[in-house]
């Protein structure tokens, strides 16, 4: 995975990078507020006037220019002035350059603050000789700090200020790493407890991030292990269930064989047993087949399927077991209709569909099959003439194991149906039955037609 496509990803960079942004402008701005207001030492300018007479009148220019030089080390920018002509070089700035005259000439002594930030003084000072003279001074803070103090406290400000800051992010963003986390971890070690219940609950939250979408994934894989599992539960107690008559009625014919006078009669039981043992491969055989439907066992593999062709090939291998109770098959299924699926697991249902018409319906009667496309559907239908179903049963008919009240009428296990149902299921299609107008069930089978790529 790319991880510049992570929202995750993205959320570190961005968190970082609003941390440093903040530390670098609140930082400074903090570091001067505290220069301009914790310091204790505040800046005496006539003081600083009379020491820079003192420098001027004991070595001239020179001396006046190592002491502007040395006050530029902590922070002020000062040289004396003698009628409004600087004694040494110095650097003013714009609107204070045009303005000095001005405040030079006013007399008295200024303090001003001509821009946040920046302060200006005008100090008069008079020499032994008696000249007079000003001192002009910039400074950046009314108090007295030496260059590399300045710096010292800007940088402990910011590193203060940044470990906060980034230590508050970093915790925000791990907390909402570690929240989803440990809510997976607590809900696979219940998992693993044997609590097929339990979700991470994620979905439909707000963020959309890659430990969401992990979430919601454990919800999806829990919800399918429960659903196995609960009908790998159900399967085995169904079977159970089934498999205690015919095993109960086998263990009597063996009893009744063992007793018998003699072989004549020991072979009579024999043949019971071995139709108790066919019905039982035969539940056996559906059971399975039903399991794998439910559990999705079948590939993810599909082809496409003429069902039309598969309706008249299934008929005509009935037609034997039809043709035994004069039941004549009336098949509409002349175009192909395709549909994209498992030609045996498609089989396997139609098949179920004929053999329960064929058992159902009466000697004599007839089973019509059509196979059409109608819009994107594919609509087969096996319909009988027999006595239908109550309506009040037509909900349960693709229920495992049900049998109506007809179910006396043909033998069977009440597998057919739902093995019909999951075939459907499996191909994204439904089953519905419904009772005819004219008499006789009528089961529909509607499957998505194959589309032009597949």
């Amino acid at each position: 995975m790319n991880p510049l496509r992570s929202s995750l990803y993205w959320r570190l960079l961005l968190g970082f990078c609003l941390a440093n942004l903040v530390v670098l402008f609140v930082g400074g701005a903090l570091a001067q507020r505290f220069i301009e207001y914790s310091t204790a030492v505040e800046i005496d300018w006539p003081t600083l006037a009379s020491d820079a007479r003192d420098a001027y009148q004991s070595g001239g220019e020179p001396a006046l220019q190592a002491w502007s030089q040395a006050q530029r080390h902590e922070g002020i920018e000062a040289t004396l002035f003698e009628h409004g002509r600087p004694l040494s070089p110095f650097r003013l700035y714009g609107p204070i350059q045009r303005d000095l005259p001005n405040l030079l000439g006013a007399g008295h002594d200024l303090l001003m603050q001509p821009r946040p930030g920046l302060y200006l003084a005008v100090q008069a000072v008079s020499g032994s000789d008696g000249r007079s003279y000003q001192l002009v001074a910039l400074s950046r803070s009314h108090t007295r700090l030496r260059q590399h103090t300045r710096q010292r406290i800007e940088l402990t400000v910011q590193a203060v200020l940044s470990l906060l800051l980034v230590g508050g992010i970093g915790w925000w963003i791990a907390r909402s790493v570690a929240r989803p986390v440990a809510a997976l971890r607590a809900a696979s070690q219940r998992m693993a407890a044997g609590e097929l219940s339990t979700r991470v609950g994620w979905r439909g939250r707000s963020r959309r991030d890659e430990l969401a979408q992990l979430a919601g994934d454990f919800d999806a894989m829990a919800e399918r292990i429960e659903a196995l599992v609960a009908h790998d539960r159900g399967v085995l107690q169904d079977l159970s269930h089934e498999l205690r008559s015919p095993l109960a009625r086998l263990q009597l014919i063996l009893d009744f064989a063992e007793r018998s006078a003699g072989p004549a009669e020991a072979a009579g039981y024999f043949r019971q047993a071995e139709q108790e043992i066919a019905r039982l491969d035969r539940l056996t055989g559906e059971m399975l087949a039903l399991s794998r439907l439910e559990g999705g066992l079948p590939g993810e593999q599909r082809q496409p399927v003429d069902v039309a062709a598969l309706m008249r090939e299934c008929a005509a291998r009935a037609q034997l077991e039809a043709r035994a109770r004069g039941i004549v098959f009336q098949v509409e299924a002349a175009e192909p209709v395709i549909v994209s699926g498992h030609a045996l697991l498609l089989e396997r249902a139609l098949d179920n569909l004929l053999s329960n018409a064929i058992k159902f319906s009466h000697e004599g009667g007839k089973v019509l099959l059509s196979a059409r496309a109608e819009g994107r559907l594919a609509r087969l239908s096996v319909r009988d003439h027999g006595p239908g179903v109550p309506p009040d049963e037509l909900a349960a008919l693709f229920r495992p194991f049900f049998r109506g009240s007809n179910a006396q009428r043909a033998e069977g296990h009440g597998l057919g149906l739902a093995i019909v149902q999951r075939v459907a299921i499996a191909h994204d299609g439904t089953a519905h039955a419904q009772n005819a107008p004219d008499g006789g069930l009528d089961v529909q089978l509607r499957l998505p037609l194959a589309t032009g790529d597949e």
